[in-house]
């Protein structure tokens, strides 16, 4: 049985991507020091957090079955701690908080990475833009602070976003000290300091966290996410969704625009960050009064003063608009010539292997032995003979 399970539930944004990455790629490494990452394939504890929750996830939810049964299963029978850790577990009702924690044998601690609301408002909307959605920008904003909550994307967002209430459902049942806060330093920190924050929080070797390799998520200016924005109108209905994958989030995104960015840090407006900074400090003055164990400070919860100014991407500047889309379809023929490239390597060797199998057919001993094999279709005598050669020549080749 487990000595301690980390249950790492959230939230979105906040450096998670490269976080599991090298949690996944450090598997045997972090066997050798008596900590366990379940998981036999990338998306494993994915496919784990969605069949808990039972949700919809564009046909994943049927190759997800029985998922978190067999996560839970290695679990319990590792020895010393286990990590698991998916940002959409902040999600789950309390029946399935209560399905998860009573799953697990070991000793349960919860732990989530939280960053303000004034950097994680825009990263949401950018993701979503990255994932197909339209969605304006001033949209998404409008539905995020009504009360009500009514669109569905608002649902999504503060159900695993809300920190209070994402480790009220999570925690509420664990002493104070077994829930752990993990702030996203500021900007300007020092690149490691979040790594070194979850290490010490997980009893890890800070240099394991290090390693996020090329997982960790693109991030677009106010150019790039009006133009990606734009494309996925142009492409709503006429690209199946496993090509803008490739083309669309990957290649476009992923290796190109989200490389560099040349355009403006996408931002809230004035009046949007007023209020995130107003919710904020209601959120950290909750999680003060309950006594979590906070590795940071809850005040880095709290937004900066806004230094930069509001750039509006539902209203580019063409200029720049235009620059990011000829840098945009430059990667567009690039990729395209490459793809091509493989298409016509790919046929040469095609074309060898079909004149190496012709040339065989024409030699002497093929034809003979075609010959005899069709003549024991007709003669037992020699499909008896054929059979007998067959079963001596497959004990000849077996390995002693």
């Amino acid at each position: 049985m487990a000595e301690r399970v980390y249950l790492h539930v959230g939230t979105p944004k906040t450096g998670t991507s490269g976080f599991q990455h090298a949690l996944f790629t450090q598997r045997k490494e972090l066997a050798a020091a008596g900590v366990t990452y379940p998981a036999d394939r990338f998306d494993g504890q994915f496919l784990a957090a969605l069949d808990l929750m039972d949700l919809p996830w564009g046909g994943l939810e049927r190759e997800a079955s029985g998922a978190w049964d067999r996560l839970t299963a290695e679990a319990n029978s590792a020895r010393g701690r286990v990590i698991i850790s998916h940002e959409i577990l902040g999600r789950a009702s309390r029946m399935q908080v209560d399905r998860a924690l009573s799953s697990l044998d070991g000793e349960a601690h919860i732990v989530v990475t939280a960053r303000d609301l004034a950097r994680q408002l825009p990263a949401e909307w950018q993701e979503n833009v990255k994932h197909r959605r339209t969605i304006r920008y001033a949209d998404f904003l409008d539905a995020l602070r009504d009360p009500g909550r009514s669109r569905e994307i608002a649902q999504w967002f503060w159900g695993v976003q809300e920190l209070p209430d994402i480790l009220d459902r999570w925690g509420g049942s664990l002493p104070p000290e077994r829930v752990h806060v993990v702030t996203v330093p500021p900007p300007g920190s020092p690149r490691t300091l979040l790594g070194d924050r979850l290490a010490a929080t997980l009893g890890l070797d800070a240099a394991v966290l290090h390693t996020t390799g090329d997982r960790a998520n693109a991030s677009l200016g106010v150019a790039e996410s009006a133009l990606i924005r734009a494309l996925n109108e142009r492409l709503d209905v006429v690209l199946p969704n496993q090509h803008y994958r490739q083309f669309v989030r990957e290649s476009l995104v992923h290796q190109n625009l989200g490389v560099t960015r040349e355009s403006a840090r996408l931002t809230l407006p004035p009046d949007v960050h007023a209020w995130a900074t107003e919710v904020s400090r209601s959120w950290v003055e909750v999680l003060a009064g309950r006594g979590y164990t906070v590795a940071g400070d809850l005040e880095e919860l709290v937004p900066a003063a806004q230094t930069l100014p509001f750039v509006d991407p539902d209203h580019p500047d063409p200029e720049q608009l235009s620059q990011v889309g000829l840098r945009a379809l430059a990667a567009s023929v690039l990729e395209s010539a490459r793809l091509r490239d493989v298409e016509i390597e790919l046929h040469e060797v095609i074309d060898d292997l079909m004149r190496q199998l012709d040339e065989a057919h024409l030699t002497r001993l093929y034809r003979t032995r075609e010959r005899l094999v069709s003549f024991a279709d007709s003669n037992p005598v020699a499909k008896a003979g054929l059979a007998g050669y067959r079963r001596l020549r497959g004990r000849n080749s077996r390995p002693t």
